[in-house]
């Protein structure tokens, strides 16, 4: 993104966040996969956010949540965030018993949720990763990363 990313000041190719998830619950498995992608903060970069992330997870079985995740994250970068008409940036890694997904904008202040009962992409994602299993993140630049792991199924994950 041009600034010194959560992914850049980690060593070697996992984001800080991940890292730090990963060393908080004693886990230390490499990534079997990476994807990193840069998108035009605009409405039409949420399709191809979806696309991408079905394609890069193929085959895994949180695919399906984890694209989901990843949408609500790009739509909420292009809707609420400083990264509207700019730029965002999401992250996936699959590691062998979880996946990580996480979305890089310009930041921007938190709007208090609408008065209404029907559920925000954020619940969505809360409802998908679980309360414990996402999170906010500022960088020193003021840009906002949210984080998402999804636990695979019958990995011996923590539940």
């Amino acid at each position: 993104m041009g600034r010194t990313t959560a992914a850049s000041t980690a060593a070697g190719n996992q984001p800080a966040t991940a890292r730090t998830a990963a060393g908080q619950h004693g886990q230390a498995a490499e990534p079997a996969a990476w994807y990193q992608r840069t998108f035009h903060g605009r409405p039409d970069q949420v399709a191809r956010v979806r696309r991408e992330i079905a394609a890069h997870l193929d085959g895994c079985p949180a695919a399906p949540d984890a694209v989901l995740i990843a949408s609500e994250l790009a739509a909420n970068s292009v809707t609420h965030s400083g990264s509207a008409g700019e730029f965002f940036t999401i992250r996936c890694q699959a590691y062998p018993d979880y996946v990580w997904i996480e979305c890089e904008d310009l930041g921007g202040p938190w709007h208090p949720r609408p008065a209404d009962d029907r559920p925000h992409g954020l619940d969505i994602i809360e409802a998908l990763a679980r309360p414990d299993n996402w999170g906010t993140e500022t960088t020193s630049d003021g840009d906002r990363v949210v984080w998402a792991r999804l636990d695979l199924p019958g990995t011996g994950s923590r539940t």
